[in-house]
């Protein structure tokens, strides 16, 4: 397990040695120099990506716990660290804004630990976008609740949900309930915390209560004399549990936490680099499809081989993608762009594979109608109507390859070798089931949960 982890942290550095490589190529080739404003535009992608590198490289994961006001997230934390590093208190709103501590729970592993303001306080929009940015530089998320889950903390768990990252939901202050009210809730809780009505249930890793800063107790005294006074004590903390489940965690799959969520990070900045490319530069591209939608409709439609013809179109449609790619800087293959013209032909429903057949049989019907021609002017304007048909049905199917090839470069360098959706998909297809990365399988690569 651990040499899979090592595979899986490795695979993540070179995809994103890789993704920050190619981009450096494109500055030093002047693509990007010779287009300040996209320079500028990208800039803040260029920068996550190399971030996220040298955090891979630091091999540090990060904990954040979230709730709402007065759910003693700050306490969990210090129960965790052994000591009272954050501050706490009665009053709702102790901690205003996200505060890291390290943590050395033993052996190799270093972690993070991130506290957060409640997701209910004031100033809402500005508490969701630091929320959102919390959960997304997060490998593991801790969601602290201390009873049953209100509508507004479901609502925020949904939120959570959507980082896709592993959560553990922190069921606290269970010293506040008797046993019988703590089965029920922790019940609750299970289905809850799934975050759909139709989820399986949180499993023993994604679920545990503590009490991290129990409260005082009265607590009788008799004295030798006789003498019975009352004294108020503090009962020790009940966080070993919790410890112990995120201990597991870590060395379980901590490195393919870490990797995970790298790849995600860069997918993400992949994506929005190359939507700010296109955005940029799209009466270009419009321009070259066109370009190519002309050129195609001619090379098809003079061509009198009807064979040699359909090849010419595929050939067009192949140098129409990678003059895109070009155009938007991204990296690209002859081999790539074969498998995106495949991709494109097989996901439109068989409307561009349609061309291809009525293209053949239309190149067929103009070639025989050429070669019986001669000079009688009845076949040459059967052999030139077929051409014209034919032309126009393959600059239909250039456009529309070009169209689809703009959505599908919208992802950015993300496929191939070492894309970030290629080294996901491997992860992912690896992660065992009794580990806390399965439930996101579906949800972050695709995949079913019967491989």
């Amino acid at each position: 397990m651990r040499n899979l982890q090592e595979t899986h942290l490795n695979r993540a550095r070179a995809s994103l040695r890789q993704a920050l490589s190619w981009y450096g190529y494109l500055r030093k080739s002047g693509q990007l120099a010779s287009n300040p404003e996209l320079a500028g535009l990208v800039k803040p992608e260029l920068e996550a990506l190399s971030i996220t590198l040298n955090k891979l490289d630091s091999n540090v994961i990060k904990i954040a716990a979230f709730g709402l006001v007065s759910r003693g997230k700050s306490a969990v934390l210090n129960a965790l660290l052994g000591e009272k590093v954050l501050q706490t208190g009665p009053l709702n709103g102790v901690t205003q804004w996200p505060r890291s501590v390290r943590w050395q729970p033993g052996g190799k592993v270093q972690v993070e630990l991130i506290d957060t303001p409640g997701l209910d306080e004031i100033e809402g929009e500005s508490r969701a976008q630091m929320a959102r940015e919390v959960a997304r530089q997060a490998d593991l998320i801790l969601f602290v609740v201390s009873g049953d889950i209100t509508r507004t903390e479901y609502e925020a768990l949904l939120d959570l949900r959507q980082a896709q990252k592993p959560l553990i939901l922190v069921f606290n202050k269970i010293d506040l309930y008797p046993d019988t009210d703590r089965a029920k809730i922790y019940e609750n809780l299970q289905q809850l915390g799934a975050g759909h009505p139709e989820a399986e249930p949180l499993l023993p890793d994604e679920i545990v209560m503590v009490a991290a800063e129990p409260a005082p107790m009265e607590v009788r005294v008799e004295w030798p004399d006789g003498n019975v006074t009352y004294e108020w004590e503090t009962p020790p903390t009940q966080v070993d549990e919790l410890k112990q489940t995120i201990l597991n965690i870590l060395n379980r799959e901590g490195r393919s936490l870490l990797a995970l969520n790298a790849l995600i990070q860069a997918r993400e900045a992949e994506a929005a680099i190359a939507q700010k490319t296109i955005d940029l530069r799209q009466q270009e591209a419009e321009e070259i499809i066109w370009q190519f939608t002309k050129y195609k409709a001619l090379v098809v439609g003079l061509n009198p081989i009807a064979v040699l013809d359909i090849l010419g179109g595929a050939i067009a449609d192949l140098l129409l993608i990678r003059s895109l790619a070009r155009l938007y800087g991204l990296p690209i293959t002859s081999y790539e762009a074969g498998k995106i013209l495949k991709t494109i032909l097989l996901s439109s429903g068989g409307l561009l594979l349609s061309e291809l057949g009525s293209s053949f049989l239309f190149g067929l019907g103009k070639s025989t109608a050429a070669i019986a021609s001669g000079d009688n002017p009845i076949n040459i304007t059967a052999s030139a109507g077929s051409a014209i048909a034919q032309a126009g049905i393959a600059g239909y199917g250039a456009y529309a390859v070009g169209k689809a090839a703009q959505v599908y470069l919208e992802n950015g360098c993300t496929w191939g070798q070492l894309g970030a959706n290629t080294v996901i998909q491997e992860i992912l297809s690896q992660v065992e089931p009794n580990t806390i990365v399965y439930r996101l399988r579906q949800e972050l690569g695709g995949l079913g949960t019967g491989d």
